[in-house]
């Protein structure tokens, strides 16, 4: 480096040759100065268009899946001088073909992903090309620690480039690839150590007792209805007895009302399975070829007329007090209903609410809500649509019967 001393001696000798230079200089400087802020806003939009935009997991990935790309294409640059024997410019314009073609096959893969919603074969050739890859690299190793981490490299980059795909596929669909038959959730489920929903400890166990009541129930009404020996009742009574005694010292059945309307409706549940046999559920889409259109509904008869604007609340009730009954009463008296209700549906006739309450003595209010259940059944319902289709009366619960003694609504 010339001295200070020299440097003044060169300009006084030659003040054009210095001054060119000096020239030059400037020159130089302004046009680095011109490259640098080119390459810094080139930059800024690079990021700004292609990394600002994505999550910071996605553009980590990237990053890892660049540097284990950059390892691997290193020992392919080893690799094609060791053993191909390339060298000069013709080794460096092959000696990453594979790389480019990993490259080549990812993004292929991606489009793919984003119009099919899958990478298809070319996923498959990244993960054969970079197997390939990695074997050529560490096949030049010059110890066994070389060779895995020259193995382990491209495989990372395939890993990486995996997942990326995979939370885009997520981003997407909105969906994962796959959903496990198999997880530890399920499994403890199965095993019956965890629940499916949020209830706690104390409602799982209410409800278990619960409907050990119930099912104990049925099974004594079964027996005793089928004529079972005494012996094996007896043994279904004594069942029914203790699962109700550990349901009223565990669950607070006796003063609890929310529980009291859970057993009752368990046991109505369970005492009308029969009821689903007669069911004909439709689908909505079901192109209903025997359907006709309601023909016009001829006037009503004038007997029958006069009894259409009868009301519920202006029919005398036997008990018209607020009832305060037990569990057990409760229970015999639905069960009294139900089979007034069946009867009468067995004979062609629908019960309206009034009748339910004269009949057994309970309050309109619950006539009403037995009804409102029992009515959707089959063979209610189509004696209603019976009487809807021939004379015009909707059902509100105190529509007037057809017949003789003027409650008779339709025969089959």
């Amino acid at each position: 480096m010339p001295t200070f001393e020299e440097i003044t001696a060169f300009v006084q000798e030659k003040p054009v040759a210095t001054a060119v230079i000096a020239l030059l200089s400037l020159l130089g400087l302004a046009l680095a100065f011109l490259v640098t802020r080119i390459a810094w806003r080139a930059l800024a939009w690079l990021f700004a268009r292609y990394v600002a935009q994505r999550p910071i997991e996605d553009v980590l990935t990237i990053v890892a899946a660049s540097i284990a790309t950059g390892v691997s294409a290193q020992g392919m640059w080893r690799f094609s001088g060791d053993v191909l024997g390339l060298d000069g410019p013709l080794r460096l314009l092959l000696f990453a073909f594979i790389e480019v073609a990993i490259i080549t096959s990812a993004v292929r893969a991606r489009r793919n992903m984003r119009e099919n919603f899958s990478a298809g074969i070319d996923g498959i050739a990244v993960w054969a090309l970079t197997c390939l890859t990695a074997v050529l690299s560490s096949m030049d190793a010059r110890s066994l620690p070389e060779a895995v981490f020259r193995l382990a490299a491209p495989l990372v980059a395939a890993w990486l480039w995996e997942r990326g795909m995979a939370i885009e596929r997520h981003r997407i669909r909105g969906t994962g690839r796959i959903n496990w038959r198999l997880t530890p959730e399920r499994l403890l489920v199965r095993l019956g150590l965890a629940e499916v929903s949020d209830r706690t400890a104390s409602e799982v166990d209410a409800h278990r007792r619960l409907t050990r009541v119930a099912l104990a129930a049925k099974k004594a009404k079964a027996l005793r209805e089928s004529g079972a020996p005494e012996r094996k009742l007896r043994a279904a009574l004594a069942k029914l007895d203790k699962a109700m005694d550990q349901a009223v010292e565990h669950t607070g059945l006796a003063v609890d009302p929310a529980r009291q309307e859970a057993l009752l409706a368990q046991i109505a549940a369970l005492y009308n399975t029969t009821a689903l046999i007669d069911a004909d559920p439709r689908v909505p889409w079901e192109h209903d070829a025997e359907r006709h259109p309601v023909p016009a509904r001829p006037a009503l008869p004038p007997a029958l007329a006069e009894l259409v604007d009868d009301e519920d609340e202006d029919a005398e009730v036997l008990d018209t007090t607020p009832q305060v009954l037990s569990t057990a009463e409760r229970a015999a008296r639905q069960r009294a209903a139900r089979d007034y209700w069946d009867r009468q549906i067995a004979k062609g006739i629908v019960p309206r609410t009034v009748d339910i309450a004269q009949e057994i003595g309970i309050s309109l209010a619950t006539a009403r809500e037995y009804r409102a259940l029992w009515k959707l059944e089959p063979q209610a319902h189509a004696l209603i649509e019976a009487l809807y289709q021939q004379h015009g009366i909707v059902d509100t619960g105190a529509f007037p019967a057809l017949g003789a003694d003027g409650r008779v609504l339709a025969k089959h």
